[in-house]
């Protein structure tokens, strides 16, 4: 019998659910995607947590690119950057990679098998670019805190500590820069997110989730959220939650938004792609 459509809604858009999505290798493992961007190309890259670490799709879904990255030992997130920069969080490698979006690697924050307490980095989970080309990396499961480095990648300041108040994280597990310029901080086992300004202030949080696994800003301001229940979640840019429905797999871990309105999740527990693409 042939499926039928299936349709979700956040707020007044609806979405159609197309499940799998992309012209993925066979042979991926169960948890072998973690996360998805839309590079400035308009091209969707997927991070696995193994060699070959990054899947390049045309939005029509066929594969036409793979970034092999040999020395990553477990790769975390992926965000690629207005400027077309991508960059790639290895949290059992304790390092970040830069990449330009036509694979090339320019540059390499921390250093492999050398963990650090309290300093950069300690398996770290995330990390974003601002537009002036400033990094943020919450780092993210050995440390409970956020980095911020220079565009050249010197350290400028670390904030947080272990904890469940203001500007203390439990897991800061996703980093993002909404169009206000504010820090969207995912704080998995705190079931919030921290909002902080750039110079580390903290300005509120946003509560009611179980476990938020990825932070992705809408052009309107807002942002998403996707959570361990599992949900996606649409926020203005007050806090006000505008819409929710739910993701299909066991964890929504990643998310993206692409200029057209689709939003990509990349989901664990089987490994697989989802898109949401707007119908009215």
């Amino acid at each position: 019998m042939a499926m039928r459509d299936q349709f979700v809604g956040l707020g007044e858009r609806r979405y159609k659910v197309e499940r799998p999505w992309g012209n993925l290798p066979a042979q991926l493992s169960y948890d072998g995607i973690t996360d998805v961007a839309v590079m400035s190309s308009g091209r969707v890259a997927v991070l696995l947590r193994n060699d070959p670490a990054v899947l390049v799709f045309d939005p029509d879904g066929s594969l036409v690119d793979q970034w092999s990255v040999p020395d990553i030992v477990a790769g975390h997130y992926i965000r690629a950057s207005a400027t077309g920069r991508v960059y790639i969080t290895d949290f059992d490698g304790h390092r970040i990679f830069v990449f330009s979006n036509d694979g090339r690697c320019e540059r390499v924050l921390g250093a492999r098998d050398e963990p650090r307490f309290g300093e950069p980095f300690n398996h770290p989970a995330d990390a974003v670019e601002a537009p002036d080309g400033e990094i943020y990396v919450a780092d993210g499961y050995g440390n409970s805190c956020i980095h911020r480095f220079s565009a050249d990648g010197r350290l400028l300041a670390t904030w947080g500590k272990p904890g469940a108040g203001p500007l203390e994280f439990s897991t800061p597990h996703a980093i993002a820069i909404d169009r206000a310029g504010r820090l969207l901080v995912g704080d998995r086992e705190n079931n919030r997110v921290q909002i902080l300004d750039r110079d580390g202030k903290w300005l509120g949080q946003i509560g009611g989730l179980y476990k938020p696994m990825a932070v992705e800003p809408t052009p309107e301001g807002g942002f998403l959220v996707t959570d361990h229940t599992p949900r996606l979640s649409l926020y203005s840019a007050e806090g006000e939650l505008i819409g929710r429905c739910r993701t299909f797999g066991t964890v929504g871990h990643g998310c993206a938004l692409a200029s057209d309105g689709c939003i990509y999740i990349a989901e664990m527990g089987p490994a697989m792609l989802t898109r949401l693409t707007p119908v009215s």
